[in-house]
């Protein structure tokens, strides 16, 4: 399945039905009254987090949703039906997003979530509404309310535990293959990662997802390489592991080009939880890997201890690894026990459940 994680479609509740001008005619009947019914009301527009979707493919096809539109009411005081809803069913870590493709109007970030984007049109009142015992034979009766429409961007974060970064042939893959049953692209030329992957990955009885994400180099925050906005889908993450190239001539410069987008990047991700890993340590001379280690050290400002030796192709430091990306998404885990409602103009709160 083709993966795409963002859309533009186009919204549109239903309008409510008119209220119907009738009179009750019977024989024997001489002043039956007046007996119109109310219109319908328009459908409303849903959204639905669902489990088993992990992209927006269905909306490439299918752009623009409109829900039904309300009956009109009828004689004998029979109201119209409303008209029928429109739920749109997305994927975990779904953004609504304003056509501006910056405000965020709705946030789904867990299955089961669910909350009316639009609200249909009310029906109008039917002749019937309007009796009164000065007015008992009103011929006036309300059309009913149009509905909303808009245009918005649909964003998917991928939810997961743990983020991959690094420059292209770091060996992110290749780690990810060695840690879960994922089973993404691997070869020798850069980008060979061209969307985001997931994996499963399971250490002394414990799971966490980490996501595959492809790689970033000089100058990615303005559209070089595959730009960055596949670092969208590390906002969501409870760590960044960044893995860096232990057979590069400078690991330090690859650090530092890393550290630099994620911070021209915005959005938190240069303060979130990192572990770096210096990655193909099974290719370095132990006195070659010795002084890279320490250069890293000091141009990330940490210890040399704190920096990880592992090789994804041999497994050589992969658990010790695993266990420390653990730590950061053990305390996440507890912070993020509240589910916070969306933020939706006109949306009430009793469409939204958690």
């Amino acid at each position: 399945m083709k993966f795409l994680d963002q859309a533009k479609i186009y919204l549109r509740s239903g309008n409510g039905g008119g209220g119907a001008v009738s009179f009750h005619r019977e024989k024997f009947i001489e002043f039956g009254g007046p007996d119109g019914g109310d219109g319908g009301r328009g459908g409303d527009v849903w959204f639905e987090c669902v489990d088993g979707l992990n992209t927006l493919i269905d909306y490439r096809y299918q752009q623009h949703f409109k829900a039904g539109t309300g009956t009109h009411g009828m004689g004998r005081n029979r109201s119209g039906p409303n008209g029928a809803d429109v739920v749109l069913r997305v994927p975990a870590g779904t953004q609504i997003m304003d056509e501006d493709g910056e405000t965020v109007l709705a946030d789904l970030p867990k299955v089961g979530m669910r909350v009316r984007f639009l609200k249909g049109g009310n029906g109008g009142f039917g002749n019937a509404y309007f009796k009164s015992s000065v007015n008992q034979a009103p011929r006036r009766a309300n059309p009913g309310l149009d509905g909303q429409e808009r245009w918005v961007w649909l964003r998917l974060k991928l939810i997961a535990d743990a983020g991959l970064v690094g420059l292209p042939n770091a060996g992110k893959s290749t780690f990810l293959a060695r840690v879960s049953r994922a089973k993404p692209k691997i070869a020798d030329y850069p980008f060979t990662t061209l969307v985001p992957q997931l994996g499963v990955v399971g250490i002394d009885t414990e799971e966490f997802v980490m996501a595959d994400l492809p790689g970033l180099i000089a100058g990615a925050h303005e559209g070089a390489g595959l730009g960055d906005r596949f670092l969208g889908h590390v906002e969501r993450t409870n760590v960044v592991l960044h893995l860096i190239d232990g057979t590069a001539e400078d690991p330090s410069a690859a650090y530092r080009t890393i550290r630099r987008e994620l911070k021209l990047y915005g959005h938190g991700l240069a303060e979130k939880p990192e572990v770096i890993g210096l990655n193909k340590a099974d290719a370095i001379p132990p006195a070659e890997l010795k002084t890279k280690l320490a250069k890293l050290a000091r141009t990330a400002r940490c210890r040399q201890g704190q920096i990880m030796v592992l090789s994804g192709a041999t497994g050589l430091g992969v658990d010790e690894v695993l266990r420390t990306l653990l730590h950061p998404i053990h305390a996440r885990r507890a912070a993020d026990a509240a589910v916070l409602a969306p933020n939706v103009p006109g949306a009430e709160a009793e469409g939204w459940r958690p």
